[in-house]
């Protein structure tokens, strides 16, 4: 059947903007080759649930009405990928409110909880882009539909790989309760606790789970990092929301 919103399915893509410089990709080696590489990100294709707005609304739409298997590419204005270049949001900062107080053109910067990069340095001053690094471009996606999930412990595996990171994780299902049994790494993980509510809200909702419980069990050593978490700050993947 064609997939419809509201569907999980799997997806393998490349994302490439002028002059087919390639962005983001789900292609581990392809990303090696073109230095964009993230350690911490996880390979081989990524669960979306169509609709729901975890990729740029272009992608997003062009996923309805095909099938599993279909491959293709698309081009996408900015208005349905990452946004017209807003002028709003290149503001003038001073260096006071930089580390060590310096700045240099091309510097990727966060500043009050938003991220940007350095344009220009002025004497004690510095511009600041804080619009996407895409926004105002036109992108092109070659994409694969690799699969459409149907059971619940795989529809919930996705979710939770897609915002922790981690590819695998512990997942019961018991009388529409997502049991979901947490690996003491990744309670540390900064991916992890920003958006374990909205993993929690989008079981119940996509899912059509009643509940979701997050089970911590601590043995008495410390196991080693799970495969894929993080301690530090989310340093985004493959993925380009």
């Amino acid at each position: 059947m064609a997939i419809e919103n509201g569907d999980f399915i799997k997806v393998s893509y490349t994302g490439k903007f002028e002059g087919g410089l390639i962005f983001d990709t789900t292609d581990e080696e392809l990303a090696k080759e073109n230095q964009i590489f993230n350690p911490r990100g996880v390979y081989g294709g990524d669960v979306v649930v169509v609709g729901a707005g975890h990729t740029i609304k272009g992608l997003d739409e062009d996923f309805v009405g095909k099938d599993v298997g279909y491959k293709g590419e698309l081009v996408i204005p900015p208005e349905k990928g990452f946004g017209e270049h807003d002028p709003k949001q290149v503001e003038t900062i001073s260096l006071n409110k930089f580390e060590d107080r310096k700045a240099t053109p091309g510097m990727g910067v966060e500043i009050e909880g938003k991220r940007g990069v350095v344009t220009k340095v002025i004497g004690r001053r510095a511009r600041v882009d804080f619009n996407h690094p895409l926004a105002g471009k036109e992108v092109t996606y070659e994409y694969t539909i690799d699969e459409k999930l149907e059971g619940d412990v795989d529809k919930i595996n996705g979710l939770l790989s897609l915002y922790t990171g981690v590819p695998e994780i512990e997942v019961e299902v018991e009388d529409k309760t997502a049991i979901i049994n947490i690996p003491v790494a990744l309670s540390f993980n900064q991916r992890w606790l920003m958006s374990k509510n909205r993993i929690a809200s989008e079981i119940i909702e996509n899912i059509g789970m009643e509940q979701v419980k997050f089970v911590e069990t601590y043995p008495v050593e410390s196991p080693a990092p799970a495969e894929g978490a993080e301690t530090e700050s989310e340093d985004n993947g493959s993925g380009e929301e």
